[in-house]
């Protein structure tokens, strides 16, 4: 059968497509930009019908319907990366959280660790092969794809038709929802005045040449707008920005002395303005891959020289990291921070950042504390830390002991706290610090 006619014989509506749903099948559903909201707002008109349904999912954003109150019994989520879509789900107890690193998230779904009914996915419309990409989100599709049983493909001809291993055959694929939807877009603020500060001092670790992965927000947008007068630079990460695009457009970014993919921007998703999103379209420069191939710490480090930039919530100051809780609220996840922190330490020449504030609650509390909150995961140990960087500077605490690491974190936190965190830092190691 040629694959036009199987196009036009899996074609159907969001209403017909769910209808293959049952009670207590396990779903996985692409996330970000990506992520199929007619199929499931056209699964959640079915709520009645349907029990003890699992929802897997990376990140969402949006307006989720399966998180309501009004679910619970119907639908529960099994959130891999939390997001405010799903966040008060989670921490009401309607919703669950499973702590994993971003590389990993492929393997269970390929190893059947978790099993899997059904995909839900957002693609492109068929080339002229009967080929539709996965378009802004790769992450963890492919391996979902590969292990459910039904496909249900939300193909969509705004969404953006990226390269690489992100591509999945009409024939794969149960049933077929045509959409024009407009795909969801990150509204960019300005960096505030802490956050060009932090990028300054980032932008330091720099060398031409270097290859770079940040996430999205002020911290990373700042780190590139010091870097202009760099030459050659790289990009292999998670996430593709705005700041990506626009330093490609720059010059700054060329990727021509990459030891991987060299001339490549390697990720595995997408997440920005339109313009980003036309930008990415049809564009070779662009491949997206697997997380398991992105985030494998292994894969990261055969990339020289790159610096790897990444936030959190608090850093103690023996340098333990949690950032994907405040206290015992789950806020988000491990995502790749590990994966890349370990990557570029394994590199040669390559150097793992942790850059965050020194403050939060508008100044109220220092985010580098004597130790966690109550009830806060350590994503990142003490052991992993090479970099931590704040507005007042860079703190280095890799192969430090634990006096010359709080010393080191206490010279880069606030003033206002650095005194407090003294104290705390001569209770805890029995040793007399002095602030400066």
């Amino acid at each position: 059968m040629k694959w036009t006619e199987e196009f036009k014989r899996k074609s159907t509506t969001a209403q017909e497509a769910v209808s293959i749903i049952k009670p207590g099948d396990k779903i996985f559903t692409s996330g970000n930009a990506a992520t199929s909201y007619v199929l499931l707002n056209a699964l959640a008109d079915r709520k009645d019908e349907l029990t003890d349904v699992e929802v897997t999912h990376v990140l969402l954003i949006g307006n989720d319907p399966l998180s309501k109150p009004e679910m619970a019994g119907h639908f529960r989520h099994n959130s891999l990366f939390v997001g405010p879509a799903d966040r008060g789900a989670v921490n009401d107890g309607r919703a669950d959280y499973i702590p994993v690193f971003l590389h990993e998230i492929p393997w269970l779904f390929s190893s059947g660790q978790k099993h899997l009914d059904v995909a839900i996915i957002q693609t492109t419309l068929p080339d002229e092969h009967g080929f539709m990409s996965l378009g802004v989100e790769t992450l963890a599709t492919m391996a979902a794809l590969k292990a459910a049983k039904i496909i249900l493909a939300q193909a969509n001809e705004k969404m953006p038709r990226t390269l690489g291993d992100c591509f999945i055959h009409v024939s794969k694929v149960t049933k077929i929802v045509e959409v024009s939807e407009d795909i969801p877009e990150l509204e960019r603020a300005q960096p505030t005045d802490i956050e060009r500060r932090i990028g300054q001092h980032v932008a330091q670790l720099v060398d031409d040449g270097t290859t770079l992965q940040l996430g999205i927000g002020g911290i990373p947008d700042s780190v590139l707008s010091f870097l202009y007068d760099r030459k050659n630079l790289g990009i292999h990460t998670e996430m593709v920005s705005d700041g990506v695009m626009q330093a490609i457009e720059s010059g700054i970014i060329n990727g021509s002395q990459k030891t991987l993919h060299p001339g490549k921007v390697v990720g595995t998703f997408a997440l920005g303005s339109r313009q980003l999103y036309d930008y990415i379209h049809n564009n070779p420069m662009f491949e997206f891959h697997p997380s398991d191939y992105t985030n494998d710490p292994f894969i990261i480090s055969r990339n020289e020289n790159i610096v790897a930039v990444n936030s959190a919530i608090e850093v103690d100051l023996t340098g333990q990291v949690c950032s994907d809780s405040i206290g015992t609220k789950i806020f988000s996840g491990f995502g790749g921070q590990v994966d890349f922190i370990r990557g570029a330490a394994y590199a040669k020449g390559g150097k793992p950042v942790i850059a965050l504030p020194s403050t939060a609650q508008g100044g109220k509390t220092s985010r580098i504390t004597p130790i966690l909150k109550s009830g806060a995961g350590v994503v990142t140990t003490r052991a992993d830390v090479h970099y931590v960087v704040t507005e007042f500077g860079v703190a280095y605490l890799h192969g430090k002991n634990l006096r010359e690491r709080a010393e080191a974190l206490i010279a880069i936190a606030h003033p206002s706290f650095r005194e407090e965190l003294a104290k705390a830092a001569h209770e805890r190691l029995k040793y007399n610090f002095f602030v400066h």
